[in-house]
């Protein structure tokens, strides 16, 4: 059984306990969208400050809402669209202080200010990105984006 903890050290320590919270949630469970629903729910929990924690999943050439937390979202995002279509296309971590100042911005909730995706590369290929937006602007550091995308390298193990 999972229990709500609260986090009492640094943002560094903090991030470290999540990630061996997700692969010790996760180990032994091999179906794709358990794994991904139980990692968007575990950071939800974890992040303060955000209103949407989620994936999208490439599918022919758009990515697709996946596993998420919060209100209802877009459905497909075309790569290289909006901030997560952005990052598909690059194939690198964007972190958005002001999501009304990013070119092309898709605004699925009115509410988000700012906006950290990471890609989820396996091999050479996007299996898909991260999204987690925040009603803050500039909510998101490189502190944030070290782990995520350490977060995700963890989950790619569970996939």
């Amino acid at each position: 059984m999972f229990e709500t903890i609260q986090y009492n050290g640094s943002k560094e320590e903090n991030y470290e306990l999540l990630i061996k919270q997700l692969d010790s949630l996760l180990e032994g469970e091999t179906d794709l969208t358990a794994n991904l629903a139980n990692a968007s729910s575990l950071l939800n929990q974890f992040l303060d400050q955000v209103n949407w924690v989620g994936f999208y999943l490439m599918k022919n050439s758009e990515l697709i809402l996946g596993p998420f937390q919060g209100l209802p979202a877009c459905v497909r995002i075309p790569d290289g669209k909006g901030v997560c279509g952005t990052a598909t296309a690059e194939k690198q971590t964007m972190l958005v202080d002001d999501v009304h100042q990013f070119p092309g911005h898709i605004a699925c909730d009115a509410q988000s200010q700012s906006e950290i995706v990471v890609p989820i590369i396996m091999g050479e290929q996007v299996f898909g990105v991260l999204d987690i937006d925040s009603p803050i602007k500039s909510r998101f550091d490189d502190t944030d984006q070290k782990y995520l995308e350490e977060f995700v390298e963890t989950l790619k193990k569970h996939i």
